[in-house]
């Protein structure tokens, strides 16, 4: 049975061992994420080089995803490595202090200070702790605790509301991607971007390292969920993560869901990606079946249109990291048969000014009215792929490239399945029947079955889609 929301899974000590690595790609990876906040560079590269072994050996396309730390906003360490906070007690976040202890913590974050005022609300380690700031005297943050707990070493901090300065991009940031470049990753994740600008930065640095990778946006803090900022920061980027750790903590669990909806509705108008993270599967850290409140988080998020769903640390540490795919791919496949189909009313507000994109909407229509076995479109950059994949037509499409980095950037795009195709020469008809053979040798038809075929001329030119064509298998042969 195809999959049509991909799935993508964090790699760590759970899922290093090369054999328990194929069989979570046997079992329906289609992207890897590299978490760059754990591990060194030659982790990170021995890490990529397994999967594309694994990759070539089991014929699957998994795609490598290179996810940047961010700025670490933290408090330090304690000389026991914990302490316990009782509510309405005093606790002072202290710049300078080096090692914490039951009246203070230090800071990571040196701005911290600069950052906050009387009447500001901290959340540490994912709100499980809340501090109310009572006042700030030089590098020391004065708090009464308003929820209490145990604080170990180096937790996270947020603001309620956001307003940290702290920038998108750390010098550890900027090492980590020309380590992406090195690992000629395809995707590259930038965490807490908060406009347009970080992302162009990320680029920028990206491109002058000799990367090519793709950008996602992971959206985590509140500055970054703003009407304008949101279309700012999707202008500037590939595709966004729905990073719903930070972001629960900043603007308030409770609207999370409709934010989800949002984003990912906006994505999708705006044809970009969407990865749809954290706590998906978090039982299954432990267990070998997701809670019933689990299996239908991972559902709504297919129901919403996102391309793919995201295991962090239960397939990175989890006992499970096996059973949390297969069990991502069983809830895609039930929620997906049951998604009506009305592509016709997705069409009534679309303009198209590209002949491309004309063709590929084209594709789209005709395949939906035609109920045609597959669409195949020859492609170099995938864009046509792309365009194709924002609607739901209930009919798979197939990339057929000549490019491998464009076949890898596919395995993230939802309704797509990339295909490796040879040009053979510059011949139209020639490489349409290529195109036929191709998919006749994976299974995908047979004679007989009517297909919607999209190319370019010339041939081997991005950007250059202008023909659609119809075609029943086999009947070239016949003649």
């Amino acid at each position: 049975m195809l999959r049509s929301t991909k799935i993508v899974a964090t790699l760590g000590p759970a899922s290093s061992d090369p054999a328990v690595l194929e069989r979570m790609v046997r079992a329906g990876v289609d992207v890897v994420r590299l978490n760059f906040s754990h591990g060194t560079a030659d982790d990170h590269l021995a890490r990529a080089t397994l999967v594309k072994e694994i990759s070539r050996k089991t014929g699957r396309t998994v795609a490598i995803m290179c996810d940047l730390q961010g700025p670490k906003i933290r408090v330090g360490k304690f000389k026991d490595g914990k302490v316990m906070l009782q509510k309405g007690q005093v606790f002072v976040l202290d710049a300078a202090c080096d090692l914490g202890d039951g009246s203070r913590a230090g800071l990571d974050y040196k701005e911290l200070p600069r950052d906050v005022g009387a009447g500001s609300v901290l959340l540490l380690d994912d709100g499980k702790i809340v501090l109310d700031v009572t006042e700030v005297r030089g590098e020391e943050v004065h708090t009464k605790v308003r929820h209490g707990g145990v604080l170990s070493n180096n937790k996270g901090i947020n603001r309620q509301g956001g307003g940290l300065t702290a920038a998108a991009l750390t010098p550890k940031d900027i090492d980590d991607i020309r380590t992406a470049a090195k690992i000629n990753a395809d995707y590259l994740a930038v965490s807490f971007p908060k406009t347009g600008a970080d992302m162009y930065m990320a680029r920028e640095l990206l491109r002058a390292s000799g990367g090519k990778a793709f950008l996602i946006a992971k959206i985590e803090r509140a500055e970054a969920v703003t009407p304008a900022a949101l279309v700012d920061i999707m202008n500037a980027c590939d595709g966004i993560m729905v990073a719903r750790g930070d972001l629960a903590v900043e603007v308030g669990d409770a609207a999370v869901p409709a934010l989800q909806k949002r984003m990912i509705r906006l994505a999708r108008e705006h044809n970009k990606l969407t990865i749809t993270a954290t706590q998906m599967m978090e039982s299954m850290i432990e267990s070998p079946v997701p809670t019933r409140a689990e299996v239908s988080d991972v559902a709504n998020a297919v129901l919403d249109g996102t391309d793919a769903v995201m295991l962090s640390a239960e397939s990175a540490s989890g006992k499970y990291p096996v059973e949390a795919i297969e069990a991502m791919h069983r809830i895609c496949v039930q929620a997906e048969q049951s998604q009506p189909l009305s592509l016709d009313q997705d069409f009534l507000n679309r303009v198209f000014t590209r002949v491309d994109q004309s063709i590929a909407m084209a594709g789209l229509f005709t395949a939906f009215h035609l109920k045609v076995k597959a669409i195949a479109t020859l492609t170099e950059s995938g864009s046509t792929a792309l365009w194709m994949s924002r609607l739901n037509c209930g009919v798979p499409i197939y990339a057929l490239t000549a490019q491998t980095a464009t076949r890898y950037r596919c395995a993230l795009y939802r309704d797509v399945y990339p295909l490796m195709v040879k040009y053979v020469g510059k011949d139209r008809e020639e490489l349409l029947a290529e195109a036929e053979k191709v998919l006749v040798e994976n299974g995908v038809v047979k004679d007989g079955d009517l297909i919607v075929l999209t190319i370019g001329e010339p041939i081997g030119k991005s950007g250059g889609t202008n023909t659609m064509k119809i075609v029943k298998v086999g009947e070239h042969r016949k003649a």
